[in-house]
């Protein structure tokens, strides 16, 4: 299994929500990117998020959300530096 455009869409919302402050949500305009748009849709149909433009993230897309700013710093940080 691969990661789709639409995952990838989906992950880059997830790394929008303010993880320091849990209070913040994200609102998704109607004339956001149309891939944006879908991935709120998604995000929410998913359980991860209250409402289909954005919101707040739930306590599983609070989860969700922390596993995709992990990945993103292995992925980001050169071989020699990932942590055991």
């Amino acid at each position: 299994m691969k990661f789709t455009p639409n995952t990838i869409a989906e992950l880059n919302l997830l790394l929008q929500f303010d993880m320091s402050s849990l209070q913040t949500g994200i609102k998704v305009h109607h004339d956001a990117a149309p891939e944006v748009i879908a991935a709120a849709q998604s995000l929410f149909d998913k359980g991860l998020s209250t409402l289909p433009d954005g919101g707040y993230l739930t306590d599983l897309g609070i989860e969700v959300a922390e596993h995709a700013q992990r990945l993103l710093a292995v992925l980001s940080t050169k071989p020699e530096h990932i942590p055991a």
